[in-house]
């Protein structure tokens, strides 16, 4: 579930569109640019990373670099009585990027990395190895037609 934050204000989104556009962008080049002072950006900056408004720098690298080019979705049905165990041991397995609990008739969505299918099939075989988990249906990612993106809820500005 996505955590529920103070909401933002238009300075704060002008200030994270700017850093969409060009994320190496000084403190000093963002104030120019929003006609900000260098002050008001470094503490709306200082604010927003305690906000958790940033996410990790480790979303922005490619596994594709790292050797793995295949990316699979593994719904995976567990045993709601060890949903914690699963959990745990799921982030126990380094090609396991993110794992959400969801409703519906799976009960997680795994999305895994892999070099080829057969490193894929061994992904899929610990996971299913895991106390708990009574099935996994996999999907293979074709590609990607709509990329991460944050900028169109900018441009939309807060809701209040």
């Amino acid at each position: 579930m996505l955590r529920t934050m103070q909401p933002l204000d238009t300075t704060d989104t002008r200030l994270l569109m700017a850093l969409a556009k060009d994320p190496r962008r000084t403190v000093v080049a963002l104030a120019q640019k929003l006609g900000l002072s260098r002050n008001t950006v470094q503490a709306r900056m200082t604010q927003l990373e305690k906000k958790s408004v940033f996410l990790s720098f480790e979303r922005r690298i490619n596994p594709a670099a790292l050797g793995y080019p295949l990316m699979a979705f593994i719904h995976v049905h567990v045993d709601q009585r060890k949903l914690t165990e699963v959990t745990h041991r799921l982030s126990e397995i380094p090609e396991v990027l993110e794992a959400y609990g969801l409703t519906g008739q799976a009960d997680i969505l795994v999305r895994v990395v892999s070099a080829d299918a057969e490193d894929l099939f061994r992904i899929n075989g610990k996971i299913l190895g895991c106390d708990g988990v009574e099935r996994c249906d996999t999907s293979l990612a074709m590609g990607e037609l709509v990329p991460y993106r944050v900028e169109p809820l900018l441009e939309r500005g807060p809701r209040s």
